[in-house]
């Protein structure tokens, strides 16, 4: 039977971990996750392991990032099953926290990004979200003094948030975009896909299948709006509710008019039944 990673739940027990790992003049690798880890997250784990001699992996259910009426509550967990998914890819620790660990009373200092954080994307759905995300990720990177971290591109957003964090910080961490990770037919994993129905299941691919529809069209030379409106049409018609679908500079997120304003990414998020899902292409 493979042996769990150690489990750190307590700052103290981090750092003495840390300590331990740091003295055998290991390089170290985190990638941050709130859990319920499905193959996507593995592939950050594999490529951490890559980058670096020793990962970290964080699990913990930040409650910063969710609004009110969000599904904090809900957010799966599944801290078992994740224990041995990272056995099995024989990662070094895992950080655990609790929430009174990483905000104990009287907390009252956030981070607040800029930049690409106020695109006009998730910000302008959830404005909420990227301060969480900021502050918690900002924490983290202090905790764990990792020399790299590794983030999922199909949260493309909150991946140049999190590179600018730490570049306009001084953090000292090189942060890496991993590839979206997806199922068979298209759709982008993520932990939220199990709240999909068996009907809402098979209709989810469409948000991928419009992004190569629309990346096909832009690489032809057909004009940007025209693209994006049908593009928008056929997610709706496919029954989502659609937040946004846009074409946007791959670095500044900044809107594009042509491809030849810079390097393109379409992305795009829409509600179906009661599940929201995003994604990202490259142009």
């Amino acid at each position: 039977m493979t042996r769990r990673p150690p489990v750190a739940r307590s700052l103290a027990a981090l750092r003495r971990s840390l300590d331990t790992l740091r003295s055998r003049r290991a390089t170290v690798a985190l990638v941050p996750t709130m859990g319920a880890l499905h193959a996507g997250h593995i592939s950050l784990v594999r490529l951490a392991r890559r980058r670096a001699s020793r990962v970290i992996v964080s699990i913990f259910v930040n409650p910063k990032q969710f609004a009110p009426h969000e599904d904090f509550g809900s957010y799966p967990r599944t801290m078992d099953a994740d224990l041995a998914k990272l056995a099995a890819e024989k990662v070094d620790l895992v950080w655990a926290p609790t929430a009174e660990a990483m905000y104990p009373d009287g907390f009252s200092t956030a981070i607040a990004p800029g930049g690409p954080a106020l695109a006009g994307l998730e910000d302008r759905f959830r404005p909420h979200f990227f301060g969480g995300v900021a502050t918690v990720v900002g924490k983290l990177l202090l905790q764990c003094r990792p020399d790299v971290a590794v983030f999922g591109e199909k949260d493309y957003q909150q991946l140049k948030v999190v590179t600018r964090m730490a570049r306009d910080l001084d953090l000292g961490v090189k942060v890496i975009g991993a590839p979206v990770r997806r199922e068979r037919d298209g759709l982008a994993m993520s932990s939220r896909n199990v709240y999909l129905s068996a009907d809402e299941r098979r209709s989810a691919p469409v948000l991928y299948r419009t992004l190569k529809d629309c990346a096909a069209r832009l690489r032809g030379g057909e004009a940007v709006a025209a693209t994006l409106e049908d593009g928008r049409r056929a997610v709706v018609e496919a029954g989502f509710a659609l937040d946004y679908l846009e074409a946007r500079h791959a670095e500044s997120l900044a809107p594009l008019a042509s491809l030849g304003d810079g390097p393109a990414r379409l992305l795009v998020a829409a509600k179906i039944g009661h599940t929201r899902l995003i994604d990202n292409l490259k142009v």
